[in-house]
């Protein structure tokens, strides 16, 4: 393929996410015309060779393919709606961070409007995209998605999850809710050092190798959890779990420090352990994840 038949893409939004998936077209040969409330935010990708549109009307019309990447499906409609025809015929893939309900909503918004839909979730950050690191996942439209997966490529490894819109959002936030307990536990554990004065760029390297070594527990999670056989392959039963997690929360109180980043998932243990599976795995506190479970 060269330069001259590399597709047209749109890209609205240009926060730090929004103008890495510009610069990363832009980088692979394609026009790309950009839109941005602050319109001055467009300057360094113009400078590049991008196009500058006045209105998110002329942006859609320029491409067959328009990527969104706003804060919020707020912003999303706040730019769209009033915009909604210019979309009739074209691929809209919207890359902005939201909830399967809302995505499904807005495939039905984008499906009145005549619109192609595919919904993404980024699993990168900015300074990630276009670089191996980076993964996007799809879902909505198959068509769509065949038609521009080079295209989608450019930014990251895609990973179409099927035609279901909320997929990709079902998909982007559990992925970021184990980022996010992974986070906490670590904020946590440097607050405990720091406390008695060690500092956390020593103790770093003792938590990265400590949290790769646990990393593969997911896979034998994912075994239990599928099956719902949480006494197969138990290492280090819930009960006893319980117990030395205790020892978690006392120290946080010892040194001084909240242990409310710890607090919940110790509660579950024990409740978990008091109902009678405390000869199981750690994993079946998923039980009491299911609203209306007591066990």
């Amino acid at each position: 393929m060269t330069e001259t038949d590399r597709p047209a893409v749109t890209v609205l939004g240009l926060g730090a996410m929004g103008t890495a998936l510009a610069e990363a077209l832009l980088a692979e040969g394609h026009p790309v015309t950009v839109w941005n409330r602050t319109a001055t935010r467009a300057d360094p990708l113009v400078e590049r060779g991008a196009a500058r549109a006045a209105t998110p009307g002329e942006a859609i019309a320029a491409s067959s393919l328009v990527l969104t990447c706003l804060l919020d499906y707020a912003s999303v409609h706040e730019v769209l709606d009033e915009h909604g025809d210019a979309l009739r015929g074209r691929v809209l893939a919207n890359l902005t961070n939201g909830t399967p309900a809302q995505a499904r909503r807005f495939a039905e918004w984008a499906a009145c409007h005549g619109a192609d839909y595919l919904d993404g979730g980024i699993m990168a950050v900015p300074p990630q995209i276009a670089t191996p690191e980076a993964f996007l996942l799809y879902s909505g439209s198959r068509a769509a998605f065949d038609t521009h997966r080079g295209t989608l490529a450019v930014l990251g490894e895609s990973h179409y999850l099927g035609e279901a819109a909320g997929l990709a959002a079902l998909h982007d936030i559990a992925l970021l809710s184990g980022m996010y307990g992974m986070f906490a536990g670590i904020v946590h554990a440097f607050a405990v050092v720091r406390a008695e004065g060690t500092p956390a760029a020593e103790f770093a390297p003792l938590l990265t190798r400590w949290l790769s070594a646990m990393g593969g527990w997911a896979h034998a999670a994912a075994g239990q959890i599928d099956s719902g056989d949480y006494t197969t392959g138990v290492v280090s039963n819930l009960g006893m779990q319980a117990a030395g997690f205790a020892n978690l929360i006392r120290t946080a109180e010892e040194q001084g420090l909240s242990p409310e980043l710890l607090a919940p998932f110790g509660s579950l243990l024990r409740r978990r352990a008091e109902a009678g599976h405390a000869r199981e795995d750690i994993t079946g506190v998923i039980e009491l994840l299911r609203k209306g479970n007591p066990a």
